[in-house]
């Protein structure tokens, strides 16, 4: 990969190609860490099998998209029509999200009388549920992992996952984070993980595939 991103987090050194610089203070007085990352691949194009496929979705859900310009203005719009192709395909859909928020799904990305439920603990949606056994009953094999938000209860639900024996397709266009910076290290942490796909190898077994939902068929 020839081209690198700049990623600037809170702390208290700066390296830009391996050298310590000096960063003004950000807010709250602690000074700027810059970093150069491998820019995140291109989506890869991919074709899934709506029996053995089931998409993931988390937090979704009005207090968080309320506060959250990237979900309102990115990730809702793509979500809404891919959720129609998913339902049309046939896939098995999962939700998952905490109590309290359960009952405040946005409403057209709400789940359906017979979609799976999980009320989650931890961002990790397989974690204290029995998501991983409803999901291999029906003989799910790959997910898609979409929502809120990709440094969080996306990542740790991908490497969960990928634990669990699956491969794992996000959409990147249906995922986000509080800022650019959160998100691009997001989708790197995701391709970092368990059995790595830094190249983004579409649908490389056991790992997660970036990808975007014009770029995603089912057959």
């Amino acid at each position: 990969m020839t081209h690198a991103r700049t990623a600037i987090l809170a702390g208290s050194l700066a390296l830009v190609c391996g050298a310590p610089q000096a960063q003004p203070a950000a807010p709250g007085g602690k000074p700027m860490i810059t970093l150069q990352m491998p820019a995140t691949p291109e989506p890869a194009r991919v074709t899934l099998d709506p029996k053995t496929t089931a998409l993931i979705v988390l937090d979704f859900v009005e207090d968080i998209c309320a506060v959250q310009p990237s979900c309102n203005n990115q990730m809702l719009p793509a979500m809404v029509p891919f959720l129609e192709r998913v339902r049309t395909a046939g896939l098995v859909v999962a939700y998952g999200t905490r109590e309290r928020n359960m009952a405040h799904w946005i409403r057209e990305v709400a789940p359906l009388p017979g979609d799976i439920r999980v009320l989650n603990v931890a961002q990790d949606r397989f974690f204290r549920t029995d998501l991983d056994q409803q999901l291999k009953n029906k003989g799910i094999k790959t997910l898609i992992v979409a929502g809120w938000k990709i440094s969080g209860s996306v990542t740790y639900t991908s490497v969960a996952a990928m634990a669990h024996g699956y491969t794992v397709v996000i959409p990147v266009d249906t995922t986000s984070a509080g800022s650019p910076h959160e998100t691009t290290i997001g989708f790197y942490n995701v391709l970092n993980s368990g059995n790595a796909n830094l190249a983004n190898q579409a649908l490389k077994p056991g790992s997660v595939t970036l990808t975007r939902t014009d770029l995603m068929a089912f057959q």
